[in-house]
């Protein structure tokens, strides 16, 4: 099977850097910096940051796509530092995000790199409290990176007590997932502070382009202000090169003793090491009681089980539902042989996800079950495999996915769970990203060995979601908010699947004529505030 063609569309930028460009020093980055990013190891830009950086310092807008793990994040953040040291003032750049994690990875890079002018910077995102946020607020943080939820609840509880009318810059991260109906009433309201487009810069950074994102490129320019740059890579969509893409195909009623079975053996089964010994489990925040974390009465395990704790390379199992994140890492954890390991999921309160997230960087458990809350942007360079507990529905997600392990160059391995549903939407995601899986087979005997034992530490993992009341709180919000905003719908949606379609058809006549004609004013105001959002950028 052929690649597809990924040539640029409408890109004003080489794919690699020219020899002369091959020092930040000859892309026109200041010393300070420079000596910034050697301390951290960066040495020579990447081709996203070559063709990038230099357009935006003479001040164009710019549009910057290149594969997960080739350093977007730098390719915005040196620029606004350095105009910042020339001119520091607060509100100098807002970074908006889709997801906290990456809110929080971002921060962390300008802190680092901003370390030499003083940098103020704050992250604003939901889970954490409000008047603490404010009160930051009024400090006027250099640069703010949050998400739109959030600032927007803020900009409309704290009228007049800052104002964004000065931001030089405004930064969509994952601008592809930004740039949709789901966060286009927060975005409208946000950019509508701001100064007019002919008096910010806008840039935009994603993996993934999309006809909103290049919207950008058919906007008049005030006179002056250069065009808008765009560099689009022709491999934008394609997995890692180093990424060794597998799937496994299973019976989808025991899909979990599979899973169990390739987490057990997976340096055998990938070549990919540890890289400690095994250890016993540590204490996990994402186990509590009041997010359904899964047995959060049951003890972990103690120091006499270290020889029993199985070891595994570093590892995210990417799931499509909350619940199953937690069901599953109660169950890993009910296991006579617990397998170590953490949540990431949007039921955990913000502080737990990034003690859970802490607690993966660090290397103290090796594995990391998480939803989509992960697939965006976050950089850990030890995860050495990515497990898929079902093929995702939409291609992209899978190439966001899969781009959380063999970055920079790394060697990585992907294993995707396949049942007997699956097999069009395998077929689609290869056509997606040019190349065929190749079939990872497990040995039934030994995998239906550990029927009996994973069995009964599901049933044990059921019991202590429902003792918990997992998921209770946030029905509830939903409940009080009348079914919740075009975030929590759409998430519903995506989680109901097949059944939610039952479900739905148990609704009275009546009720489902009104939820519709609601869902469909929703719609039509998510569309009107996406074309404003286009209009205004």
């Amino acid at each position: 099977m052929s690649a597809p063609d990924h040539s640029p569309i409408a890109s004003t930028s080489a794919l690699e850097p020219p020899p002369q460009l091959a020092s930040f020093a000859s892309l026109g980055v200041e010393p300070f910096l420079v000596r910034a990013l050697a301390a951290m190891a960066i040495r020579k830009p990447t081709a996203v940051q070559a063709a990038c950086i230099p357009p935006i310092l003479k001040g164009a807008d710019c549009i910057g796509s290149a594969q997960t793990g080739s350093g977007k994040t730098i390719a915005f953040a040196l620029p606004i530092l350095q105009g910042l040291a020339r001119d520091p003032y607060g509100f100098y750049a807002i970074v908006l995000t889709p997801t906290r994690e990456l809110a929080f990875q971002i921060s962390e890079q300008f802190r680092v790199l901003g370390a030499a002018v003083n940098l103020h910077s704050t992250v604003i995102v939901g889970g954490m409290d409000m008047m603490t946020q404010a009160i930051e607020l009024r400090k006027r943080p250099h640069v703010l990176i949050a998400t739109p939820g959030r600032l927007v609840d803020l900009i409309k509880s704290n009228q007049g007590e800052w104002s964004l009318k000065r931001v030089k810059y405004l930064v969509l991260d994952e601008a592809d997932r930004l740039l949709t109906p789901t966060f286009a009433p927060e975005l409208s309201f946000i950019i509508d502070q701001l100064p007019s487009h002919s008096e910010r810069q806008t840039l935009l950074f994603t993996a993934t382009v999309t006809d909103p994102v290049l919207a950008l490129q058919s906007k008049p320019q005030a006179p002056g202000k250069p065009k808008v740059f765009t560099h689009v890579s022709r491999d934008m969509i394609t997995t890692p090169a180093g990424l060794t893409q597998r799937y496994v195909f299973v019976p989808s009623q025991v899909r979990e003793t599979y899973l169990t079975y390739l987490l057990l053996h997976l340096t055998d089964l990938t070549g990919a090491q540890p890289l400690h010994a095994a250890a016993p489990p540590v204490e996990d925040s994402s186990r509590g009681k009041r997010n359904g974390g899964g047995g959060g009465k049951r003890s972990t395990t103690t120091s006499t089980d270290a020889d029993s704790t199985p070891s595994l390379p570093q590892t995210i199992l990417f799931v499509a539902h909350c619940r199953t994140a937690a069901l599953l890492h109660a169950l890993f954890s009910s296991l006579p042989s617990p397998i170590p390991c953490t949540a990431l999921h949007s039921h955990l309160s913000q502080s737990e996800r990034l003690a859970s997230l802490s607690t993966f960087r660090r290397q103290a458990v090796p594995l990391l079950i998480a939803t989509d809350v992960g697939s965006r942007g976050l950089d850990i360079p030890e995860v050495a495999v990515v497990v898929n507990w079902e093929v995702p529905r939409v291609a992209d997600d899978y190439v966001h996915r899969v781009g959380r392990t063999a970055r920079a160059g790394r060697k990585g391995t992907a294993v995707t769970f396949v049942t007997e549903g699956d097999v069009e939407l395998v077929q689609g995601l290869e056509e997606r990203i040019g190349t065929q899986l190749e079939e990872l087979e497990l040995p039934e005997e030994p995998v239906l060995e550990l029927l009996s034992a994973v069995s009964m530490a599901k049933r044990m993992a059921n019991m202590d979601l429902s003792k918990d009341g997992f998921g209770a709180r946030q029905e509830n919000n939903r409940k009080k908010h009348g079914g919740g905003g075009a975030r929590d719908n759409n998430k519903s949606a995506q989680a109901a699947g097949k059944g939610g379609a039952v479900k739905g058809k148990r609704v009275g006549a009546g009720a489902g004529a009104g939820a519709g004609k609601k869902g469909s004013e929703r719609v039509r105001s998510e569309r009107g505030a996406q074309a404003r959002v286009e209009k205004a950028l």
